[in-house]
């Protein structure tokens, strides 16, 4: 049997010091904002014939039109081009076609959308707030579903632990989409708030599976073995079907980052992240967090 809670304080530890530094990276380079959030435009289309690289395109767009802040990205497995741009009139994109169609006759347009920033800053809005309700509301859940547990620790804190392990979750992906954003230049859009309400989920799956082994001895035991006895022999009963269970979605995830199209990449490294991240606090922060609240507690007592 793994002594778990014997090097809680060094999983702890490095916690901490990862947690420390995505914050730092939020706050020191914050995020780049997507269309989604800062309003702009999103303009696809291929190019059949002398195709272009995505760079060549990007000084094109630059130079010719000259047009700032322009991004290009071009998915090999669609074989089309993603450009963003700041938000311009209609006539501007007419005329942006037809230079681009003198140049590269096989151009095909897909599709051409403008997001206002008005419109940009209330998907900002509702997105944290999205995120906000989901941790307060599977917190709220844990405390409930737990609620007939009293013994060494109630009920709602269970709630308050899977508050900080899924807060835990989300800002380490987080920090490495800043860190990303600021030296490679990833954008955060829709698909990066989905990926962390994905991750919730997933996260709150593997910690539910652990308390609720924990609930379930402490019933048996009632009382014969100190508590973190009960919660390191809870962790290994439930430990091969948690990383079982995870590397099938880790696998996925993995092939779809290096065969997946090349729009979805960033959201599915967030989510690749992000599972990881969950199954090391499921395992070595939730459980151990509850053994040093309860001798906290009884230390005040």
């Amino acid at each position: 049997m793994l002594n778990i809670i014997g090097y809680k304080n060094w999983f702890f530890a490095f916690s901490g010091i990862i947690i420390i530094l995505a914050i730092a990276a939020i706050v020191v380079f914050g995020f780049r904002q997507g269309v989604d959030f800062s309003g702009g435009t999103l303009w696809k289309f291929s190019i059949a014939e002398n195709r272009p690289q995505a760079a060549e395109l990007q000084k094109l767009l630059e130079d010719d039109l000259k047009l700032s802040d322009v991004r290009v990205n071009y998915d090999p497995a669609n074989q089309n081009f993603l450009v963003r741009l700041p938000s311009e009139a209609q006539t501007s994109h007419e005329q942006w076609l037809t230079m681009l169609t003198d140049k590269y006759p096989s151009i095909k347009e897909q599709s051409f959308q403008t997001i206002g920033p008005s419109v940009g800053r209330e998907l900002r809005t509702k997105a944290i707030l999205a995120v906000v309700l989901v941790l307060v509301g599977i917190s709220l859940y844990i405390a409930f579903a737990f609620r007939k547990v009293y013994r060494p620790v109630s009920s709602w804190k269970y709630g308050w632990i899977t508050l900080f392990t899924l807060f835990h979750d989300v800002i380490i992906p987080a920090g490495l989409l800043a860190v990303l954003g600021y030296f490679r230049g990833v954008e955060i859009d829709g698909n990066f708030i989905v990926a962390l309400l994905v991750i919730m989920g997933f996260s709150v799956h593997d910690t539910i599976v652990v308390f609720d082994r924990i609930r379930e001895n402490l019933f048996l035991d009632r009382g014969k073995m100190e508590f973190g006895t009960v919660i390191n022999q809870s962790i290994n009963q439930t430990l091969a079907r948690s990383i079982n269970t995870s590397l099938t979605v880790i696998l996925v995830l993995v092939a779809l980052y290096f065969a997946g199209p090349i729009t979805l990449r960033y959201f599915i490294l967030t989510l690749l992240v992000g599972t990881v991240v969950g199954i090391y606090s499921s395992i070595f922060i939730a459980s151990p967090l509850l053994l040093v609240w309860q001798r906290f507690s009884a230390r005040k007592e």
